[in-house]
């Protein structure tokens, strides 16, 4: 379905503000003209209801969207081939930083955005011109 400039296109992206992979994308987010619902989820925390609804809507796994660098998940034992989703959900759940960033959920589908050029596949309209916080220019 393509909506109007009347209509709204809702946009989600549960963000890290400490991460410029996080930044570039909503960055990039706005740039198109769009003013998406930010959901800082280091701050407010996830429900397993929520995070399962977004491991579905990826068709991936909960490991898919698991941040293993700089978070407790290797003393958890989550970056054991044999964790399973159970575990890391309930990880995830208690810690959210565990969630890695990223995540965009759009009507055209909800992606992890890493790099952070992959929300672009969630836009129906692109920014005209879009720099990194590095300086990279993204080629749209």
């Amino acid at each position: 379905m393509l909506y109007t400039m009347t209509e709204t296109f809702p946009i989600t992206i549960y963000h890290n503000p400490k991460c410029g992979t996080s930044r570039n994308t909503l960055a990039m987010i706005e740039a198109a003209g769009y003013a998406p619902e930010v959901i800082e989820y280091v701050k407010t925390g996830w429900t397993r209801a929520q995070l399962e609804a977004i491991v579905a809507a990826t068709g991936g796994s909960a490991r898919d969207i698991m941040r293993a660098k700089g978070t407790p998940a290797e003393e958890l034992g989550l970056t054991d081939p044999a964790a399973s989703d159970v575990a890391i959900l309930a990880a995830m759940v208690e810690h959210p930083i565990l969630v890695n960033r990223p995540i965009v959920v759009t009507p055209l589908g909800t992606k992890l955005c890493r790099p952070s050029e992959l929300v672009l596949e969630l836009l129906e309209r692109k920014p005209e011109s879009f720099t990194k916080e590095d300086g990279e220019v993204v080629k749209l």
